[in-house]
């Protein structure tokens, strides 16, 4: 069980991200997580997939496309904190990543696959770290965090998009 990180491990900005997730089995919250994402995306149509709830607002493929983006950039993070690595790492602007992603050409089935292909090798990244790991702390976007809050924000990251896509697109 990776235990849940204390609140001076992550800058404020991500506390609701990770608090929805406290008292859960973190490997856990990630596997069903993966299921659920399935199930839904699976049950919709092309036409929702690619329909945004308003004006200017992305597409559930583009959110979907957005959620794996963010998830490896979390790993990459994770990964090079876990191993020490002291480099500042740079932050992301997710609002340009996604005009450019293709989300709306690409083949759903596809993008189904590789969201389940990244999910499987983030949990098994995350298994893979020991106690001292998870509580190695780096630098991301200019802020203080540590492995074990990545791990968390990766899975509350995903909740967050997935209770918008249920609350303004279905």
């Amino acid at each position: 069980m990776i235990p849940f990180p204390e609140t001076n491990e992550y800058h404020s900005y991500f506390d609701t991200y990770i608090q929805q997730l406290k008292g859960e089995d973190i490997l856990a919250a990630l596997s069903d997580g993966a299921e659920d994402v399935t199930e839904l995306m699976t049950s919709l149509t092309e036409e929702q997939l690619q329909s945004a709830y308003a004006e200017g607002k992305w597409t559930i493929k583009e959110v979907l496309q957005h959620i794996m983006d963010t998830e490896r950039i979390f790993c990459n993070r994770a990964l090079r904190i876990a191993r020490n690595d002291k480099t500042n790492l740079p932050g992301f602007e997710q609002n340009e990543y996604v005009p450019y992603s293709g989300a709306n050409e690409r083949n759903s089935m596809d993008m189904f696959q590789e969201y389940n292909a990244i999910r499987q090798a983030t949990i098994m990244l995350f298994k893979s770290f020991t106690e001292e790991m998870l509580e190695r702390i780096g630098v991301a976007s200019g802020h203080e965090i540590s492995v074990r809050a990545l791990v968390y924000l990766t899975a509350g990251h995903e909740k967050h998009h997935i209770n918008v896509i249920n609350e303004r697109y279905l």
